[in-house]
């Protein structure tokens, strides 16, 4: 069966975005700054640059190999809306994710196709109708949480996460939304499996025991 991950960017204080993060307005409260500096050492990356055309170059070596697995592995996305609401404003026509997206949402919407393999279906009925049909979708392959905070809190809750991977990077946000909030207690129950440390970030990979 399909492992279900979550890879995300998280600042040393404990935020995966900024306060005021908002797509139509990158200025407004310096979230887009903030985030950058967070997400810098992604866009270095030589396979992440090859994977949404950025061109040529890039760094190679060991956090490129861990892009590169980290992609390659991806079956099936789930989002909540408002991830999808300020990407579908942001995001190119050929939009970065190359697989079915799941997005949950209380939208009535017809699945949106895009360039490249990327194809949105949006869900109504919860987390876990959504893991149902993105694992059904990934096949061999894995299953990729990829946010926001309170969707990956909802799975994280229900148990469902096998892996977390964390991109701790030297940034403080001071406010924005937290990744551990509303968990029920005891908490997700992982180990630490893996440490690569970058320049830009610590590379940090739980799993479940």
């Amino acid at each position: 069966m399909s492992r279900v991950f979550v890879n995300i960017g998280l600042s040393l204080d404990g935020y995966m975005a900024p306060e005021g993060m908002r797509m139509d307005d990158p200025g407004y409260l310096n979230w887009g700054a903030k985030w950058g500096a967070m997400m810098r050492w992604i866009l270095k990356q030589q396979h992440f640059r090859e994977n949404l055309g950025f061109g040529p170059g890039g760094e190679t070596g060991p956090v490129n190999d861990h892009v590169r697995h980290t992609m390659e592995r991806i079956g099936a996305n789930i989002m909540g809306k408002r991830m999808f609401d300020q990407g579908e404003v942001a995001w190119p026509e050929d939009a970065p994710f190359h697989t079915p997206v799941y997005v949950l949402t209380h939208e009535q919407r017809e699945p949106w196709v895009r360039p490249g393999g990327t194809t949105f279906h949006f869900v109504n009925d919860g987390p876990e109708r959504a893991l149902e049909l993105a694992r059904e979708a990934a096949g061999d392959r894995d299953v990729r949480i990829a946010g926001g905070a309170d969707v990956i809190q909802q799975y994280l809750n229900l148990g469902a996460v096998d892996e977390l991977e964390i991109a701790l990077a030297l940034v403080l946000f001071g406010g924005g939304r937290r990744l551990f909030e509303n968990l029920r207690d005891p908490g997700p129950q992982l180990r630490i499996d893996r440490v690569l440390d970058g320049p830009d970030a610590t590379h940090l990979r739980y799993v479940r025991p």
